[in-house]
């Protein structure tokens, strides 16, 4: 169970079931056995207002169009997620200054580093405001100086939001900066629930 505003470190080795967890709780894998509640939805049942409460947002994984600017997909998002102009426009413009973007969001996506490509890619996810955050491995190649600016806008926005944050990561200096707890999984069972400290 993770609580409202909670961010927690989910972790474990390569093949211990994080990703596919975090699937599941996203609602795009069903599971063969056992039952999972977020916001008291059942994620596989895919509901619309459930949609609209989460993200998922994967290191690996583009969610952009490599071939237009970022601020193209922005709109497409806006427009799939049904956001008010007006709410889009607030969200856009707290995201560009948390996560300096500024002028990258006109570029073609391919044009872009991969640390920027990622700043856009955590944007695009968090246009519709969620409330719980799935972030598989988000600082995933990236150098120190951007793996710290996506920690610090991660800490920001769940100060300023309270959003719930699921966050699994092999780099523990993203764990160590973040979560104050830290569920360690092993073929897909938890080894360990509690403080970092205590780990």
């Amino acid at each position: 169970a993770v609580e409202p505003g909670e961010i927690v470190g989910f972790l474990g080795p390569n093949g211990a079931g994080k990703t596919t967890t975090l699937k599941m709780l996203a609602g795009l894998l069903h599971p063969t056995a056992g039952i999972g509640r977020v916001l008291d939805y059942e994620p596989w049942q895919r509901n619309r207002d459930f949609l609209k409460a989460i993200t998922l947002v994967m290191g690996q994984r583009n969610q952009l169009n490599w071939d237009i600017p970022a601020s193209d997909s922005f709109e497409l998002n806006r427009v799939i997620y049904r956001v008010p102009l007006d709410d889009f426009r607030k969200t856009l413009a707290e995201l560009t200054e948390l996560l300096e973007l500024g002028p990258l969001i006109s570029k073609p996506v391919r044009n872009l580093s991969l640390g920027e490509r990622m700043k856009c890619e955590i944007a695009a996810a968090l246009l519709h405001r969620p409330r719980v955050l799935f972030l598989d491995e988000p600082t995933i190649g990236l150098d120190v100086t951007a793996q710290r600016r996506i920690r610090e806008f991660i800490r920001a926005y769940n100060q300023r939001h309270g959003a719930t944050i699921l966050l699994t990561s092999h780099y523990m200096a993203d764990v160590e900066a973040l979560c104050p707890r830290v569920v360690v999984i092993h073929h897909g069972r938890i080894l360990f629930d509690g403080p970092l400290g205590d780990l």
